[in-house]
């Protein structure tokens, strides 16, 4: 995504390329070391995604959108259930018991977590935020997601601060260990 894209264009990109992933890995054979290596693509990708609407996403629901913390609240529960899911992916192989089911329920969750942002909270913000500081979160969203971590860390805290001061040193860390593990088929 280019300057001037606002922040829900730019998280709204994001969801059709985790969705490219999901029908890659719907046509991967089961077990197979494709499908593994698109589930870890997907989870690298989630995994920056959440932390991006954790830094500003979330943060201008609150400020901006009537029942704001009731609605950031509620997303954030939703990230902490596909983080438990994607930490039992990654602590699994694609040959083993429960891997299928697992990227089953990844991709129901996640499928439903972005609808309910694309129908409901992304016009609700829309309507109430300012063009300019959309398109002004929309490029920190941008910056973030370069340095944004890769892995899931259940129990993290949700705080934008918390998250903008560790998440870059995270990231650095992850990406130094995707690399070497070749993770996401990186190497």
């Amino acid at each position: 995504m280019a300057q001037g894209v606002d922040v829900i264009q730019e998280l709204t990109a994001d969801h059709r390329k985790v969705q490219g992933l999901f029908d890659r890995i719907r046509s991967a054979e089961p077990g197979g070391d494709t499908r593994g290596v698109l589930v870890e693509q997907a989870g690298i990708e989630l995994v920056r995604h959440a932390v991006v609407e954790k830094e500003y996403l979330y943060p201008a629901v609150r400020d901006h959108v009537a029942d704001g913390a009731l609605w950031a609240s509620r997303e954030l529960a939703e990230h902490a259930d596909i983080e438990e899911i994607l930490q039992s992916l990654q602590d699994q192989e694609p040959g083993q018991a429960d891997y299928d089911q697992l990227v089953l329920s990844l991709v129901t969750r996640v499928t439903d977590h972005m609808r309910e942002e694309e129908q409901l909270l992304f016009p609700r913000l829309q309507a109430v935020c300012p063009a300019d500081l959309l398109e002004q979160l929309g490029e920190k969203v941008r910056h973030a997601k370069k340095t944004a971590p890769t892995r899931p860390r259940q129990h993290f805290p949700d705080s934008p601060l918390v998250n903008k001061l560790v998440a870059p040193e995270l990231g650095m860390i992850d990406r130094l260990r995707d690399f070497l593990t070749g993770r996401g088929g990186r190497r």
